[in-house]
């Protein structure tokens, strides 16, 4: 287990400690917390350094944090975080000038400059903040050709694992799920523009996502729509499949994830048609058996904690009132989750137990002081 993994190890255990900490005023268990992930040397190359890895993670937890005692360390770990950033836009940048496909890790939320990117937005860095909505923006609005053919800026060369894309893989894929995919950015783009953080082409580039979007809203074979999790480049050439199967309503891949951030991207640009797709997307994909029936534990990655907390975040903006009314249901099947011990004993925020008890407590907290903690999944 890695002391400092925000998504599956002791870092994400340690947001929890953080975020409890501010509500009850009790900081024993985090400041143990906090010592657990320092104990030890942190990632910081660039490389393998991200929003859920490393220095960018151990320092979003102890801004999450807001205490005094960590604001020395914090400010150390800013200054690499911002190095870290520098190096891998100047990558990226380079990648761009040759005209290649990226890897998922360049810009994704998990791994790439996204996830460093809400980094920045949460703590206030506008400066580099800036550079890395540029590179979204070039990233979603100037195409690739792979194999002869155009695609977008975001397209993959690799494979969803994101290895030498073989096979089906071996022209790379486009992703879709907001871990992982375009809806990543367009979620970060939205949510800079919602508080002020704009930069040249930033519209445009929210605006190309929507289209992308709306065009592949895929009708499933049970009549309700949602969006592919990916695609190869042969079915991104067929266009969209009407009649194929829904998919897990997860929000790291599924439907609520990717409406959250069309929904967070139709605000934007005040797009009501986007708006309303993205929640009739969400409203069926919780409340289609089908798609539910998916869910197999109480994580937020891929369970019932995140389809919950993505709901609920969509629900609070939406203007279809029908999502608020879903909610008490997915709070009870979570709860009925943890009940049958479907509860992960991993650590960490996407697939343990940590995660569960942050959405859980979030839900359930009428003001909660730490709001800023869900910026890593980019729902607020």
């Amino acid at each position: 287990m890695n002391h400092d993994d925000l998504g599956g190890g002791l870092a994400g255990n340690a947001l929890y400690e953080m975020v409890i900490a501010r509500e009850r005023g009790d900081w024993a268990a985090a400041h143990a917390a906090a010592k657990a992930i320092s104990s030890r040397p942190v990632a910081a190359h660039p490389a393998h350094a991200n929003l859920y890895r490393g220095v960018p993670a151990v320092a979003y937890i102890l801004h999450t944090a807001g205490h005094p005692a960590y604001a020395r360390s914090l400010a150390k770990l800013d200054a690499e975080t911002v190095a870290i950033v520098t190096d891998r836009l100047d990558a990226a940048h380079r990648r761009m000038g040759g005209g290649r496909p990226p890897r998922l890790r360049e810009y994704d939320l998990i791994s790439g400059l996204t996830g460093l990117g809400a980094y920045l937005l949460l703590r206030g860095r506008d400066n580099v903040l800036e550079r890395v909505l540029r590179y979204l923006v070039r990233l979603i609005t100037e195409p690739l050709t792979v194999d002869g053919h155009q695609v977008p800026g975001w397209w993959a060369a690799t494979d969803p694992r994101d290895a030498v894309g073989t096979g089906r893989f071996a022209h790379g894929h486009a992703n879709f799920g907001i871990a992982h995919g375009v809806t990543g950015p367009l979620a970060l783009l939205a949510l800079a523009h919602r508080t002020g953080h704009t930069v040249d082409g930033q519209d445009h580039a929210l605006a190309e996502a929507i289209t992308h979007l709306t065009a592949w809203t895929q009708p499933f074979d049970n009549g309700s729509i949602g969006w592919p999790e990916l695609l190869t480049l042969n079915a991104y050439r067929k266009g969209p499949e009407p009649g194929a199967a829904p998919g897990r309503p997860s929000w790291c891949y599924g439907t609520p994830g990717i409406a959250r951030a069309l929904q967070l991207a139709a605000f934007a640009l005040h797009d009501d048609a986007a708006r309303h797709l993205a929640e009739r997307a969400a409203f069926q994909s919780v409340t289609d058996p089908r798609q539910t029936g998916q869910i197999t534990d109480a994580s937020v990655c891929h369970g019932w904690a995140g389809l919950l907390l993505a709901t609920a975040r969509i629900a609070s903006d939406a203007a279809l009132h029908d999502l608020t009314g879903v909610l008490p249901t997915l709070h009870a099947r979570l709860d009925s989750a943890v009940a049958r011990n479907e509860a992960p004993e991993d650590a960490g925020l996407l697939t343990g137990n940590a995660g569960v008890l942050l959405a859980k407590h979030t839900l359930n907290t009428a003001h909660p002081l730490a709001q800023g903690w869900e910026t890593c999944l980019l729902l607020n």
